[in-house]
C-alpha cells in the first residue's frame, strides 16, 4: 500500500549534496518533493507545481532566495517558505522575514530539525483556514477569533504582548524555541534586541497560564501541570506534560 503524501514541497539549493540529502529525507517523511539548482529554475518550478511549501536556500547562483520570494509573493503565489542560511546573520533573518518568509535554518541543520519546522509551519498555515478558531495544547485554550484564553476552564488575562507570545509558542507545540526567534516574531525588531525582555515576558506567562489553581472533586486545590518548559542554554517550548 503507498504512503500517504502529506504536502508537497519544493527544495531550491545549489548544493547537489544538500539537495539530495534534503529530498531524500523529506521523501522518507511523506512529503512529495521537486528541486531547483538555482533563483530563475526555482520560480519556474514553483509556478509549475504550486507546492505546499518552499524550502528555499538564501544564497543561489544567479539571484538570491529573498528576491525569489518577492517575485513569486508578486505573483500571487503565498506557499510558505522556510529558508536556508550559511549564515546566523540576524540581517538575514529580518531580510527573510520581511519579504515574505516563514521561518529560517542555518546550516550547517540537522534532517529532524528541517523536517519538523516544515511540519510546524505546515500545520500554522492549516489551522488558519480551519473552521475552529480554537488552539488547544492539553487543558490551555486560545480562541483566535476572539481573542479569548482559558486554561481548565478558567479565563486568563494577557496583555497583547504575552497573547502573542502564548500563540507563537502554541503554535510550534513541542518544538523548542530560541529567545532569537521568539524576538524576530514576537517583537518584530522593534525591540532593541534584549534577550531579558524574553526572560521577562515567559515568567509573566508562567505565572498566569502555568500558575491556574483547580478544585478537585473532593474540594482539594492544587496548580495546574506546568505547560512551558526551559531548555535550559537553548530556548523555551510548551507541550502537554508527559504523565498526561
Amino acid at each position: 500500500m503507498s504512503k500517504q503524501i502529506e504536502a508537497s514541497i519544493v527544495v531550491v539549493d545549489d548544493e547537489p549534496s544538500i539537495r539530495d540529502l534534503l529530498v531524500a529525507s523529506l521523501h522518507f517523511s511523506g512529503f512529495e518533493v521537486a528541486t531547483a539548482a538555482s533563483g530563475t529554475e526555482a520560480i519556474e518550478v514553483i509556478e509549475k507545481t504550486q507546492p505546499d511549501l518552499i524550502v528555499l536556500d538564501v544564497m543561489l547562483p544567479d539571484i538570491d532566495g529573498f528576491t525569489v520570494t518577492r517575485r513569486i509573493r508578486q505573483e500571487g503565489i503565498d506557499a510558505p517558505v522556510l529558508f536556508l542560511t550559511a549564515r546566523d546573520d540576524t540581517q538575514d533573518k529580518i531580510m527573510g522575514l520581511t519579504v515574505g518568509g516563514d521561518d529560517y535554518v542555518t546550516k550547517p541543520f540537522s534532517l529532524e530539525e528541517v523536517v519538523a519546522r516544515i511540519r510546524a509551519i505546515l500545520r500554522r498555515t492549516h489551522e488558519q483556514v480551519e473552521d475552529d478558531p480554537v488552539i488547544r495544547v492539553g487543558d490551555l485554550e486560545i480562541n483566535e477569533d476572539s481573542h479569548d484564553v482559558s486554561r481548565a476552564g478558567q479565563t486568563i488575562d494577557l496583555s497583547p504582548t504575552e497573547y502573542k507570545l502564548l500563540r507563537y509558542l502554541m503554535d510550534n507545540e513541542g518544538r523548542v524555541l530560541s529567545k532569537a526567534q521568539i524576538l524576530d516574531h514576537v517583537w518584530q525588531y522593534d525591540w532593541g534586541g534584549d534577550a531579558a525582555i524574553v526572560e521577562s515576558y515567559i515568567s509573566y506567562l508562567r505565572k498566569k497560564v502555568d500558575g491556574v489553581v483547580v478544585t478537585d472533586p473532593d474540594g482539594t486545590k492544587h496548580k495546574v501541570a506546568p505547560l512551558i518548559e526551559t531548555k535550559r542554554g537553548i530556548g523555551y517550548m510548551i507541550r502537554e506534560p508527559k504523565d498526561q
